[in-house]
């Protein structure tokens, strides 16, 4: 048993779609489940409909888009496009009803409730041409699978009940084919709950643990994972394996190629990850698994739309204990990551995600007991495994608001990038 994952690029038009089968055919006669993302760039529309219709502006032209995308592919893919038709037809009825019937609830469970769909849409679609293409498939739900919390847009997976759950439905299915979603599961009402942008790669890895699959495939637009964005930094080079401690450091500093909850469940039943090019499966890519590399080069990692805030204390007092817990506590109730932190005498700096809502949330309640200050539109570089020309290349940016290095990494937040 395998689990490939092929993300919205590889989905992004007819001809990607078709490259996508081309790979899945090469591989017919081992099982396999495929888990996938929504085609291109829907997701980022679903939300784009979701804060239009959360200001109380129009959203409907940005359905319409969403659906002449849809068409346009069905068109090219299907002679008969009559039932795939019918399928994008149903769902952007669904949006539209989910949208009037969640205008009072959590502005986070109408975000999951709505962008999911991207992924449910395409996971039909796609089933459709496969089984036209003569495929034997099945379709999952992935609610069906993985159980969440419900913490919406972070849901946090229950792995004894997902585990059971994912049991249950290989032993159910008769084909050797799957396909189902990523970037979601369920909570307990069954309401839908994500697991964070770029998701997918992770309900991927959750799968391939349930299924204690003989290896996982992320198939993305690079030949494999880089010591930097290659669109950023043209000479980055591909990794031929890397450890999963190394993969993990790598995606906690916000290294985009996978998603950073990926790894663990993958070594933890020392399932190999390999990352490789759907746009030329011929080249051998990166595999992450148990293993030993000496003289990593260094990893660039650039991580934008972050947000710096500082909290001073206003009572001449230092920044002590209780003080730290106070921050502490307020930011774990608003589930944010802390990217960097730093201290002073009297002030407590910290680098985070700038989601606006949750920013401002946590500016009014620590404005009760500190002076809060914060600056946006900011980008965090990591630079993990430095030697001394990218130490003193990356430390000597213009415009530092914040610095801090370690044995093995250093960071800086900059602006005006």
């Amino acid at each position: 048993m395998k689990v490939f994952k092929f993300g919205g690029a590889a989905l992004r038009s007819a001809a990607t779609i078709r490259n996508v089968a081309s790979i899945i055919r090469q591989h017919q006669n081992t099982p396999l489940w495929v888990v996938v993302s929504a085609m291109g760039k829907t997701t980022n529309a679903l939300e784009r409909v979701v804060a239009a219709f959360l200001k109380h502006e129009d959203y409907h032209t940005e359905i319409q888009n969403i659906y002449t995308y849809h068409q346009q592919l069905i068109e090219e893919l299907f002679t008969d496009t009559q039932t795939a038709l019918a399928i994008l037809d149903e769902h952007i009825r669904a949006i539209h009803s989910t949208l009037v019937c969640n205008k009072d609830e959590d502005e986070d469970e109408v975000y999951d409730q709505v962008v999911s769909m991207g992924e449910v849409l395409s996971s039909q679609l796609i089933h459709r041409f496969l089984m036209i293409e003569g495929f034997t498939v099945a379709w999952q739900d992935a609610r069906n699978l993985i159980r969440t919390d419900s913490i919406f847009r972070e849901g946090k997976v229950d792995w004894k009940i997902t585990e059971m759950q994912i049991g249950k439905a290989k032993k159910e299915t008769a084909a050797s084919m799957v396909i189902t979603q990523g970037f979601m599961g369920a909570d307990e009402q069954h309401r839908t709950v994500t697991l964070g942008r770029e998701g997918s790669d992770f309900s991927a890895a959750i799968i391939a643990a349930g299924l204690n699959a003989k290896s996982i495939t992320i198939w993305k637009d690079v030949p494999g994972v880089m010591n930097a964005d290659p669109k950023r930094l043209p000479a980055a080079v591909v990794f031929p394996e890397l450890p999963y401690t190394e993969a993990a450091e790598m995606t906690y500093y916000g290294a985009s190629v996978i998603h950073p909850k990926t790894i663990k469940p993958l070594a933890l039943k020392n399932i190999p990850l390999w990352v490789k090019s759907f746009a030329d499966p011929s080249l051998p890519g990166t595999v992450i698994h148990d293993c030993k590399v000496d003289g990593l080069l260094p990893v660039i990692v650039f991580k934008e739309n972050q947000c710096l805030l500082s909290c001073k204390v206003t009572d001449f007092t230092f920044i002590n204990e209780e003080q730290l817990s106070v921050i502490f506590q307020a930011i774990s109730a608003l589930n944010i990551k802390i990217n960097v932190m730093q201290n002073s005498a009297i002030s407590f700096s910290c680098c985070i995600d700038f989601r606006e809502n949750k920013v401002m949330a946590l500016i009014e309640k620590l404005q009760a007991q500190f002076e809060v200050y914060y600056n946006t539109n900011l980008t965090l570089i990591t630079v993990k495994n430095y030697d001394e020309e990218s130490f003193e290349t990356y430390r000597k940016k213009p415009n530092v608001l914040l610095e801090q290095s370690s044995r093995s990494a250093l960071q800086v937040l900059v602006k005006d990038l």
